[in-house]
């Protein structure tokens, strides 16, 4: 007897906002643009199952049963509706549920949405919001803010690596050369390594550029099978990686605080699903709501020797073709931080580098992409690849 091997996962349709401070514009209203724009591309499929990452609506928006909302504002009342939390991995859980759900064979076409609104609130209670992605009892209830996590991280890296106070200058450069030309980023802006150098101080070592802009936005993906895919002739894009790995809450709890154990193992089996190597990858989505995350995803990722990220980093590459591997739309430093929204944009915006419809961002020839988001410290992280086919 021969069983039916589980479909493929295809992305069907891709939905963004601009990122940016979307005062005028609810948290359903932001999250409808993207759900709408994402079911234009897909010609019209309708979902079966929505999908819904966040990470501060209960606390700044006074809001939870978030996909329930969603659905029902979106005219897609009465489908499968739920919601995904995991601090600033929220979306690639999300992502990664949908992906469950289509690869099962029990759902034909998956909805998922990421939206966040922070610029509603100001000062202290958002700082108190972002906080309760760490252990609320042994960090947060001391005043550690992930401002200041971030910091500890880097001084300790500069320590570890003999790398200089100015390490990541050029990654801040890159990011931000990439947002100037990114159609939906917050900071459309360039800077030099001058500016760098000359920026205030926030957390130490960690100054204005090292520390991504918090803003409002929302995106959406459609999953499906490839037989449901829409014609009109662009390459179809296929999940070939999915993972979710987890790590210890507190950064103190950490049997490696430098080493990203859950970024690690989540990508060693992302990759191992899609059978390619890190030298097989075109472009890689990191997730740089602190700079430091970046050498450190580099190094847990396959992609650079520890305490050698930050020169990769640096130079916007991971020894590949193309001028902007590394946070090609400019990554949450420029395309601005969105919380739990971040997965889903990291997604989309591979899938759209991978069709060629990243416009000025474009990667020549990119075949292969990684997307990576993390919750707290490293606590969670949720992997993805994507092949263009």
């Amino acid at each position: 007897m021969h069983s039916t091997p589980p479909p493929e996962v295809y992305v069907a349709g891709v939905g963004l906002t601009p990122v940016g401070e979307h005062w005028n514009v609810s948290l359903r209203e932001l999250a409808l643009e993207a759900i709408e724009a994402a079911r234009a591309d897909a010609v019209g499929l309708r979902p079966q199952a929505l999908f819904a990452a966040n990470m501060l609506a209960p606390v700044l928006s006074g809001q939870t049963h978030l996909g329930v909302l969603l659905a029902d504002f979106a005219g897609l009342r009465g489908i499968e509706a739920s919601s995904f939390e995991a601090a600033g991995a929220s979306g690639g859980v999300a992502l990664r549920q949908a992906y469950l759900a289509v690869r099962s064979g029990l759902i034909d076409v998956a909805l998922v949405i990421g939206v966040e609104k922070v610029t509603d609130r100001v000062g202290p209670a958002v700082e108190a919001a972002r906080s309760m992605a760490g252990d609320a009892d042994h960090e947060a209830v001391q005043g550690l803010t992930p401002a200041a996590q971030a910091g500890l991280l880097m001084r300790r890296y500069l320590h570890e690596s003999g790398a200089p106070e100015d390490a990541l200058a050029g990654f801040a450069v890159n990011a931000h050369a990439n947002g100037l030309t990114c159609e939906h980023a917050f900071m459309r802006r360039g800077i030099t390594v001058e500016d760098y150098r000359q920026a205030p101080r926030q957390d130490d070592p960690l100054n204005l550029f090292d520390v991504a802009p918090l803003a409002d936005g929302a995106a959406a993906l459609l999953l499906t099978r490839r037989e449901a895919l829409p014609s009109g002739g662009r390459p179809g894009v296929r999940v070939a990686g999915s993972s979710v790995a987890t790590a210890a809450t507190a950064l103190h709890d950490q049997a490696d605080m430098l080493g990203l154990s859950a970024a690690e193992e989540s990508a060693r089996r992302a990759r191992l699903q899609a059978g390619v190597d890190p030298d097989q990858i075109s472009l890689f989505e990191l997730h740089d709501a602190y700079a430091i995350f970046a050498p450190l995803a580099l190094e847990a990722g396959g992609f650079a020797e520890r305490g050698q990220g930050w020169r990769l980093a640096a130079g916007g590459q991971i020894g590949l073709t193309g001028p902007y591997p590394i946070s090609t739309f400019g990554g949450s430093k420029a395309r601005g931080e969105v919380g739990g929204a971040t997965g889903v944009y990291q997604a989309a915006e591979v899938v759209l580098q991978l069709q060629g419809r990243a416009g000025k961002n474009q990667v020549a020839g990119a075949s292969t992409g990684m997307a990576q988001c993390l919750g707290g410290a490293g606590a969670t992280a949720a992997t993805h690849i994507f092949v263009a086919e």
